[in-house]
């Protein structure tokens, strides 16, 4: 088994513990430990920036030593926002001299910078698609999955450092690896409008919208994502969004890591797909996954 840093995060812990539940069952069963960080502490995503810049670094920056202090070299950052805030700390602290010396005393310690954080589609291309293909048991033929990146994960690029920015194709190759068909579509990298749910709703209920309505168009079956953010988004909103568009939409949202753990011949609750509420069940029976 191959032992990666493992940071939840506060989503993967309560929204999105089906991610976390379909990425240790995948992961699984492609070698690799997850050995969790240990005292992390939140990240800090959206709300330590606005605070101050020092927090902002500092909260990532003291995950990433007790990483390092762990004998790390690599950390999995599952959400995207989390991920970015550890790029960004990497970033930061390599390139501000003056920031570093003020991080290390604030953490009352010196973190090197050698903790690469990745996020699990990263760490799925470095192992190759080949080691994917041969751990399928149970191929996704006949299914058209949508692949939606979301506004975060390759933004912004000299941050991310992974994939194209506007036209990513890394979740593309896993979903063709398991035997589906990844579709072509044009907002595979829009903004949800998750982290405006109570500022803006209305906001959110229309940028969703358009998400689900380019996917439909497009002749997806379903939609496959990396975010827990996105996912709850565009998976619990669908209801209140037919009824506001007076549409029918009814395409189900899976974690990337939930198609994986089925196409690797995992049980429906083994991944969690029966908690989605938008149901699963017609698109996952017709390819007997179901």
């Amino acid at each position: 088994m191959i032992p990666y840093a493992y940071f939840p995060g506060c989503t993967l812990r309560s929204s999105g513990r089906d991610y976390q539940r379909s990425l240790r069952t995948t992961l699984r069963a492609l070698e690799i430990e997850l050995v969790e960080v240990r005292d992390w502490t939140c990240c800090g995503a959206t709300v330590a920036p606005a605070a101050s810049r020092l927090t902002s670094v500092a909260l990532p920056a003291m995950n990433l030593l007790h990483a390092e202090r762990q004998g790390f070299q690599r950390l999995m950052a599952p959400c995207p926002g989390c991920l970015s805030r550890f790029k960004g700390a990497n970033r930061d602290l390599a390139h501000d001299p003056d920031l570093k010396t003020k991080i290390d005393e604030v953490m009352k310690g010196s973190y090197q910078g050698n903790v690469k954080a990745m996020h699990p589609l990263e760490v799925f291309l470095e192992l190759g698609l080949e080691n994917i293909r041969r751990r399928v048991t149970k191929r996704l033929s006949g299914l058209r999955i949508a692949c939606y990146y979301g506004c975060l994960l390759t933004r912004p690029p000299q941050v991310a450092q992974f994939d194209d920015v506007e036209h990513p194709q890394s979740m593309d190759a896993v979903v063709l690896a398991l035997g589906a068909e990844p579709v072509e579509w044009s907002l595979k990298t829009e903004c949800c409008g998750s982290t405006m749910t109570l500022t803006h709703p209305e906001m959110v209920l229309q940028l969703s919208n358009a998400i689900l309505k380019e996917a439909k168009e497009a002749g997806a079956d379903a939609i496959a994502v990396a975010c827990p953010l996105c996912q709850m988004n565009l998976d619990s909103r669908q209801r209140q969004i037919e009824e506001t568009y007076h549409t029918i939409y009814k395409i189900p949202i899976l974690y990337i890591t939930q198609w994986m753990g089925l196409a690797f011949g995992a049980y429906p609750r083994e991944v969690g797909v029966q908690t989605l509420i938008t149901s699963p069940r017609e698109v996952l029976g017709s390819v007997g996954l179901m």
